[in-house]
């Protein structure tokens, strides 16, 4: 990044409070403080104009405490409470450095310093210089030469030279300075006696605290008294003043880019602060106040003015009616009571035609002085027709849910031509959320009402009928609005791509129906065998407490971190794998495997009660809770716009989740029973993703071992180990390669194949060389995905499907590299996505066409699970097997396992 354009890190917690005392106190007409709102607002708009960034983000401390209050609890104890005045403007100025389009970062735990230190240390070693601009001393110790600090309010810039001049030390010296003279603000203890010449002078002399440690004896006079009194908590107070540099933060310097503002959104915000000035600042161009527009972010032609209309009589309605029945395409939209679709009543529809025009038609709002609205009933019955036409062609947000709602009033709904959320997906899944106030952030540029500005928030939130109908209007309306406007923006770009488009209409909408069918159908479980085993498995919890009480040699929590890391590292003396980003030892689940790998009892012991806790808290308990009292089974939610690769995933409950391999799990999945008179049917891929790899990489060996039916771990094995017969490969050698098929699709190390087959690494390289060996096509594809992912950013399904790689060309290695391993397996899950999302419409396209004694009721993974009349059973699994094996044509078969039994454990 050239000098001329600096990454700017602004510690936003400084500049509020400098501002909030630097500044008289300024209030608007309703007595609401603004002074620290407008002073900080104007550093951020000159630092804009002065250096147009096209990489910034602005710091705030989270509410909370940090590790520094774990380690010390007097940690800035004598800080006075926040003025009232300065802690009402704290929220209103959050939102307008949103509007701003600026990033705003608030990282709990941790002080907005260890954030910029972070971000600035890892814009460092890409070569971009960094311009933190605040007012705080200790950041001073990240001056290097690609750090500068700047004061915009008084205009003075520290580089390495102006650190030496202002403080007398050298910038790395800054941490040990601190340490000596200590902070009366932060209550940081400090050597008394030492100020800020003597520790120059010392530090001049030793170079460093460690040093004078060393020397403390030859330090003279009452000042050398009491250094020596206090070198105890030198230590402390290093580690207070010292700004952390490795935080896991899941934005990196380069995703910190300004967004075009939001000037309706900044006009509002102005005017509420009554700043005639910054009022006045809207009017100039967005270049020379504001963030440089990204061309990653477009903002196509917007309607001159909105005109939302809220429908309360008949012929309004009717006249609306009209227009939908003869428009080629119209946004709908429905607004309900609940996000459960089983129980969500309807409260109101909207729907918009024309972009900047639409309306809602309220039905079911209630609450004190609520207007007359039209009849429910006859609202739907009117929109009955249109809704069910499956040449009235509609565009939604999320329409399953809409569709899911419907049917609950016995209404069909066709004709689902577009769906936004599954545009914006399917278009690029890694591009942003796909909910609708980020697409229309993204892709219009427009900051839409959120929810929790009509309803409110938490315990205080209102259902949506409660909410006054004049926000509950123009909300909804918005929403047909922006859902109509993003399809217009959407629909075009995916039109460019033919592939694309037709994943999109050929699959991803399609699906729309078939998964409102399943979540509504639902599955039936036998919640007295879970609660039974709840039961067992707080007994067994129990157990392992005494267990690990035993060994600790004291009773402890075995779900605190606090706890169990003071009894690993400071009581046992356990080896300290990691550190958490507050600098404690982690007691993570992976640092618990590691020592349990090493043989240590006491880690092994916690993780087991940590999976049989959460199998108890998230399924044998939970699950009886779950079923509707309507229908007597559990209804789950899928979801089409999460994962990365296509694949589908679930919620409440998550069926993605359940064990397989643990008795535990599969006495809950002995829980997923069939209706009387019926049968679970699960019918699974085999091996899909070596199978797509061997149709990929086109390797003769994978192609002819699929070809032949042979089992592929014992065929690998006989090549990697030179077996003559793959009859003749050991239990263990199939396990390894099975290891090593897995291993290297998901990008395994021969590091990490080591320490999953505990071998040497040396070994384990040997394993991974003999298979490239046997399999030199496996090698090849891996290397041309890695190639055509650098140039394009993206690699493709078998089916088209997009899967971007934001940081294949990171400059991070570590970040790259974990890119290049996506790169390798995407194609091989997103094509196993798409392979089962085409299984799901063909038996779909069946049920609905012959009715067949036959539910689908379930996706797992590559797995559907269905309920049987069992007079049909043989007929079902036929018909299944054939629409699955169909799904797609590759160079090696499609296989499909079917079993049937009581329950869906019996059936696997």
């Amino acid at each position: 990044m050239a000098l001329d354009a600096p990454f700017i890190l602004v510690d936003g917690s400084s500049y509020l409070f400098r501002a909030y005392h630097a500044l008289p106190p300024l209030m608007n007409s309703r007595g609401e403080a603004t002074g620290a709102i407008v002073g900080v607002v104007n550093m951020l708009r000159k630092l804009i104009g002065e250096y147009k960034p096209t990489h910034m983000a602005v710091v705030f401390d989270a509410p909370g405490g940090s590790f520094r209050n774990e380690l010390y609890d007097q940690y800035k104890a004598n800080r006075p409470p926040m003025p009232d005045d300065l802690r009402e403007q704290i929220e209103p100025l959050h939102r307008i450095v949103e509007a701003m389009g600026l990033p705003l970062l608030m990282i709990p735990g941790v002080e907005a310093d260890d954030v910029i230190g972070t971000l600035a240390t890892q814009a460092s070693q890409q070569g971009m210089h960094t311009l933190i601009s605040t007012g705080d001393k200790d950041l001073a110790q990240l001056v290097d030469d690609h750090v500068t600090l700047i004061n915009t309010m008084n205009d003075s810039l520290l580089d390495r030279q102006g650190v030496m001049e202002k403080f007398g030390v050298r910038p790395e010296q800054i941490i040990d300075y601190l340490a000596l003279v200590g902070d009366s603000s932060d209550n940081i203890p400090g050597i008394p006696k030492c100020g800020p010449k003597t520790a120059v002078k010392w530090l001049s002399e030793y170079g460093s605290v460690d040093d004078l440690k060393t020397h403390a004896q030859e330090i003279k006079g009452k000042v050398g008294e009491s250094l020596r009194e206090n070198l105890d908590q030198l230590a402390l107070s290093q580690q207070l003043t010292t700004i952390k540099l490795d935080l896991e933060l899941s934005q990196a310097p380069e995703d910190l880019r300004p967004k075009s503002p939001d000037l309706t959104a900044l006009r509002d915000w102005y005017a509420r602060i009554e700043s005639r000035r910054l009022l006045e600042s809207i009017t100039q161009t967005v270049s020379e106040d504001g963030p440089h527009q990204s061309a990653e972010s477009p903002t196509p032609e917007q309607p001159s003015g909105t005109d939302y209309q809220v429908v309360f009589e008949q012929a309004a309605f009717s006249a609306w009616l009209e227009r939908l029945a003869c428009a080629d395409l119209f946004s709908f939209d429905t607004e309900t009571t609940s996000l459960d679709y089983m129980e969500a009543e309807i409260v109101g529809v909207s729907f918009s035609i024309v972009p900047g025009e639409a309306a809602y038609v309220p039905v079911a709002h209630c609450y004190p002085g609520v207007p007359e609205q039209l009849d429910r009933d006859w609202v739907l019955g009117q929109l009955r027709p249109i809704l069910e036409d499956p040449d009235v062609i509609k565009v939604g947000q999320n329409l399953k849910y809409d569709m899911s709602v419907l049917a609950r009033y016995g209404i069909i709904m066709r004709g689902i031509g577009f769906d936004t959320m599954l545009e914006s997906y399917v278009l690029d899944s890694t591009a942003t959320r796909h909910d609708m106030d980020s697409l229309a952030e993204k892709y219009l540029g427009v900051q839409t009402i959120k929810f929790e500005e009509v309803a409110g928030k938490g315990s205080k939130q209102l259902r949506f009928d409660q909410v006054p109908l004049e926000q509950a209007g123009p909300y909804a309306a918005e929403d047909a609005d922006i859902t109509l406007r993003l399809h217009q923006v959407l629909w075009p770009r995916l039109q460019s791509e033919t592939k694309l488009a037709a994943l999109l209409q050929d699959l991803e909408v399609p699906l729309v129906p078939v998964l409102s069918r399943i979540e509504r159908c639902g599955v039936r479980i036998d919640a007295a065998l879970l609660m039974k085993q709840s039961h067992e498995l707080a007994g067994k919890m129990h157990e392992l407490e005494q267990q690990a009480y035993a060994l600790a040699g004291r009773s402890f929590n075995l779900s605190s971190p606090k706890q169990i890391g003071q009894i690993f590292f400071e009581e046992l003396e356990l080896p300290v794998v990691s550190k958490t980003p507050k600098g404690a030892p982690s007691t993570a689940e992976s640092v618990l495997q590691e020592l349990a790998d090493q043989g240590y009892e006491l880690p092994a012991l916690i993780l087991q009660h940590r999976g049989f806790s959460k199998l108890k808290s998230t399924y044998t308990d939970k699950l009886p809770l779950m079923v509707n009292q309507q229908t007597g089974r559990v209804h789950t939610s899928y979801h089409q716009a999460v994962a990365a690769t296509g694949r589908l995933s679930s919620s409440d409950p998550n069926l993605q989740n359940i064990p397989i391999r643990s008795e535990e799990g599969r006495r809950i999945r002995q829980a997923f029973i069939a209706e009387s008179g019926y049968r679970v049917l699960a019918a699974d891929y085999s091996q899909i993703e070596l199978r797509i790899m061997a149709h990929l990489s086109g390797d003769a060996g994978l192609l002819k071992a699929f070809a032949a039916g042979v089992d592929i771990h014992r065929a690998t094995a006989a090549e990697v180990f030179g077996a003559d017969d793959p009859e003749g490969v050991t239990p263990e050698q199939r396990r390894s390669a099975k290891a090593i098929n897995f291993g290297l699709i998901y990008g395994m190390s021969a590091f990490g194949l080591a320490k999953q087959l505990g071998i040497e690494r040396g070994a384990a390289q040997s394993y991974v060389d003999l298979y490239f060996d046997r399999y030199p096509g496996v090698r090849a594809y891996m290397d041309r995905m890695r190639a055509e992912a650098h140039e394009k950013g993206y690699v493709e399904t078998v089916f088209g499907r997009r899967l971007h790689l934001p940081e294949i060309n990171a400059r991070n290695k570590m970040r790259q590299a974990a890119a290049e391993r996506t790169a390798i397996n995407a194609p091989m899950q997103g094509t196993a996505s798409d392979i089962i999302k085409r299984a799901m419409l063909a038996v779909d396209g069946w049920l609905e066409k012959e009715r067949p004694p036959v539910r689908m009721i379930m996706q797992v993974h590559d797995e559907l699970v269905f309920e049987v009349k069992e007079a049909y059973l043989e007929q079902a699994e036929t018909q299944i097997r054939g629409f699955m094996a169909s799904a797609a044509t590759l160079e090696v078969p499609l296989v499909v396992d079917i079993g049937t039994g009581e329950n869906w454990d019996e059936a696997h």
